[in-house]
């Protein structure tokens, strides 16, 4: 019994320790975004992401932190071949596609003593809107990986990369603009890089 008391307190004050040592900051982020579709041979766009985020700070070099984000994706300069029925030939038009996301993340964050971050985690993209004629998954799937620089100030500069897991386009529809406009292979996912900043509030 006496063991069992000591295990006891002994448990207690370890989970107030462990209670002690985190702290919860919001923040805000936003940048650049560059993206494409893969498979695609079309050019990237470039746009912005801006969202906020709660960095929960559990060990000395570790950080857990949801986010929401605002996404803007898709890809420029996309040749679909397609025939005329007037002239009766094949023609090419290109397309510059948008697609809006909402993204939903959970970041791993490592910081190292001199400010240096590595980033990890999941992400749900929920779409918001597009543009696209054809379309196959209209949510999205996707890993990040990032790097950033923290400053003791709050703010830290961020490049990330994010790619889809999901095939979100349709090869019937969208072809390749290159080798005679063969069709795109059939798996083809989001790809988006993002430079930027973030800001943490509070001490």
């Amino acid at each position: 019994m006496t063991k069992k008391i000591v295990l006891f307190i002994a448990v207690f004050f370890a989970v107030l320790n462990i209670q002690a040592q985190i702290s919860v900051k919001p923040g805000l982020r936003g940048g650049f975004s560059f993206s494409t579709i893969s498979e695609m041979h079309a050019d990237y766009k470039t746009d912005f992401y801006v969202g906020g985020f709660t960095d929960i700070k559990i060990t000395k070099i570790y950080s857990l932190q949801p986010e929401i984000n605002y996404s803007r994706q898709g890809s420029n300069n996309v040749a679909r071949n397609y025939y005329d029925e007037v002239s009766q030939t094949n023609k090419v038009e290109y397309l510059d596609l948008d697609i809006n996301y909402l993204s939903l993340s959970v970041m791993n964050k490592f910081t190292l003593p001199m400010g240096i971050q590595f980033q990890a985690g999941p992400t749900l993209d929920i779409l918001l809107n597009d543009n696209l004629a054809v379309r196959k998954a209209q949510n999205d799937l996707g890993l990040v990986l990032g790097v950033a620089y923290a400053l003791p100030s709050g703010l830290t500069f961020e490049a990330r990369f994010k790619k889809g897991l999901l095939d979100v386009l349709s090869s019937d529809y969208y072809q390749n603009d290159s080798n005679n406009y063969y069709l795109f292979g059939d798996y083809n996912t989001n790809i988006n890089f993002q430079l930027g900043v973030s800001y943490s509030f509070g001490k």
